[in-house]
């Protein structure tokens, strides 16, 4: 048997409100994880400019670069093998921490 919506909601309300939610928690994770991105710019030109990377954990970068590309293969799979934003911040965020880890390691030997 199936589940009875209230009587003081119907369930078209409850619907639009569903989808408005959505539509905002798409936009600002857009939104946060694009600007994350461009976030990784002041740790590359700070290890760049100094030629200094003795402050900055490998390990630590190595790490992120790990968790954000399965998250990404994570998605992927989720969403029927299909591309979507996500994915693709992730992937950004992936190349980035890459980036800085090729910094640390060009400064280390």
């Amino acid at each position: 048997m199936a589940c009875q919506q209230s009587m003081t909601t119907p369930p078209h309300t409850v619907t639009l409100a569903r989808a408005t939610y959505l539509q905002w928690l798409t936009w600002l994770f857009t939104l946060f994880n694009s600007v994350r991105v461009l976030a990784y710019l002041p740790t590359i030109w700070a290890i760049h400019a100094t030629g200094d990377s003795s402050q900055h954990s490998l390990v630590t970068w190595l790490t992120w670069a790990g968790a954000n590309t399965t998250m990404a293969a994570w998605l992927y799979e989720q969403n029927g093998q299909a591309l979507n934003r996500a994915i693709a911040v992730n992937l950004c965020n992936t190349v980035m921490c890459l980036l800085t880890c090729g910094l640390i390691l060009a400064y280390r030997i």
